[in-house]
């Protein structure tokens, strides 16, 4: 019940962040960012200290592992790729606008002899 009561405040206290930087729409932008972040900061410190707090960041930590295994592609790859697939939608695109116009010519011209002035 404690972790809950906890996790119930630090949400509490990341909404009055979001809160305080609409109150305090006459003051400088800085300050109005430093309120959403000390909200941010308290709710965090809070969420520590529960269970469900631990839980997060851990998985946090380990996603993060996770994203520094990930092979990105290099330069080379990413611009053949964009190409390829650029490409593709070209040949799509012309694919689909002449089998829209041989659709429309034996729609109106051949089956309902409408004729286009």
């Amino acid at each position: 019940m404690a972790d809950k009561l906890k996790f119930a405040l630090a949400i509490a206290l990341l909404a009055a962040g979001v809160v305080g930087f609409y109150l305090l729409a006459e003051q400088a932008l800085i300050i109005r960012i430093l309120a959403v972040l000390v909200g941010v900061a308290a709710a965090a410190a809070l969420a520590w200290y529960t269970e469900p707090g631990q839980r997060f960041f851990v998985f946090a930590q380990e996603a993060a592992l996770e994203a520094r295994k990930v092979v990105w592609p290099t330069r080379k790859e990413t611009l053949q790729m964009t190409g390829a697939v650029f490409a593709f939608v070209v040949v799509m695109a012309i694919f689909l606008w002449v089998t829209d116009k041989s659709l429309e010519w034996a729609l109106y011209d051949l089956i309902l002899g409408w004729k286009k002035s």
